[in-house]
């Protein structure tokens, strides 16, 4: 979800950049969709990667796309340098917490704005609406700040807790109806992209919130 969501959502996503994702697992599905020509991974972390070649392989499959070009560096420098590049970028990080904390504030989002091309979306992972929504809502502030329209989807993830998890996904195009996907997949091409979860039905019902989380977003 965290990468067909913004795919989707874009009209033409021809290049991307994933921040993070050192497993692997976001790489392996955006090289999955069509349009996608060249995808760039930053990761700062190394091991991260070896751990998940050696133990994960069906998730670090993502890294044998001919797709992709791999960077282990520092993430904020390298957008620092490319700007008005991506069509979209992903941010696949670990929860709020550590050094994690800075793919949360609101530089953070002025440097993912400088880095995309002007119709460019943002999808980052966001956490739960059950546990630490007040983050979550400090985040889209942050996040509605640098894009014209920002949205917050939920969906189900049995081993993250509570068994949801939310994605803030934001476009620079403040017209982008971001709750319909521009290219909806038929069912061969599902099938032949082994797509298990996506599909445009379930892209428009991840931005439909409970009542108490529209309250609290003021959506």
């Amino acid at each position: 979800m965290i990468a067909f969501l913004p795919l989707c959502a874009h009209p033409n996503p021809k290049k991307v950049l994933i921040v993070g994702g050192g497993d692997g697992g976001v790489a392996r599905e955006i090289s999955k969709h069509p349009l996608v020509e060249e995808i760039v991974q930053v990761e700062i972390d190394e091991k991260v990667i070896d751990v998940s070649k050696e133990y994960l392989p069906f998730m670090s499959e993502g890294f044998s796309s001919p797709k992709l070009t791999l960077r282990i560096c520092d993430g904020f420098e390298y957008m620092r340098k490319h700007q008005a590049e991506f069509d979209v970028i992903v941010t696949d990080s670990s929860d709020p917490i550590g050094p994690a904390v800075n793919l949360f504030t609101e530089s953070y989002f002025a440097l993912l704005k400088k880095a995309l091309k002007c119709d460019g979306i943002v999808c980052s992972q966001a956490g739960a609406v059950w546990v630490g929504i007040d983050h979550a809502k400090a985040t889209m502030e942050h996040c509605k700040k640098h894009f014209g329209v920002v949205k917050y989807a939920l969906t189900s993830v049995p081993t993250y807790p509570t068994g949801q998890i939310g994605f803030l996904v934001g476009s620079l195009d403040k017209d982008n109806v971001l709750e319909q996907p521009k290219r909806v997949f038929s069912e061969n091409e599902l099938d032949e992209m082994n797509l298990r979860y996506y599909n445009s039905d379930v892209h428009k019902s991840a931005f439909v919130l409970p009542n108490f989380v529209r309250r609290i977003f003021q959506i």
